[in-house]
């Protein structure tokens, strides 16, 4: 496998892990709300648990997000050059992130469990901000590059 190959894989791997790893949230997210919509009895450890997921979940977006961005770098510089569409690329997912995580620290953080259902659709806001960021970089990628 030449490097141009092997890189590409590797970025397009780390793009669906992170992917993967937001996907996988709203499955966990979505089997936890009964019990954290529901009574201080029906909550229980669920807390603890949520609070443990995210900071696995974290350590392997982060590991992702991280290897998407060093891999597009390198292919940018050494191999496709620096595009408007590479620019606009890297722009989106820059975006991203400032989107997620600027919502996270509004809305997510503040949390206090067990809350009410509408409090909770909060994090499916997170993952429609996400969903939609990562169409948007697809979409640029596959259609536009």
């Amino acid at each position: 496998m030449e490097p141009h190959e092997l890189l590409r894989f590797v970025h397009i791997t780390c793009f669906a892990a992170w992917f993967g790893t937001v996907f996988a949230s709203m499955f966990f997210l979505k089997t936890l709300e009964p019990g954290l919509t529901g009574t201080e009895a029906q909550v229980g450890d669920k807390p603890k648990l949520l609070q443990r997921y995210i900071k696995l979940e974290t350590k392997v977006a982060d590991v992702s997000f991280i290897g998407v961005v060093a891999t597009g770098i390198i292919l940018a510089q050494f191999y496709h050059g620096w595009t408007v569409w590479a620019l606009v690329k890297s722009g989106l997912i820059i975006l991203q992130v400032a989107l997620t995580m600027g919502y996270i620290v509004k809305a997510i953080q503040p949390l206090t469990y067990p809350c009410t259902r509408p409090e909770y659709k909060k994090w499916y806001n997170l993952f429609t901000i996400s969903f939609s960021m990562f169409g948007a970089v697809l979409g640029v990628t596959f259609f536009l590059l």
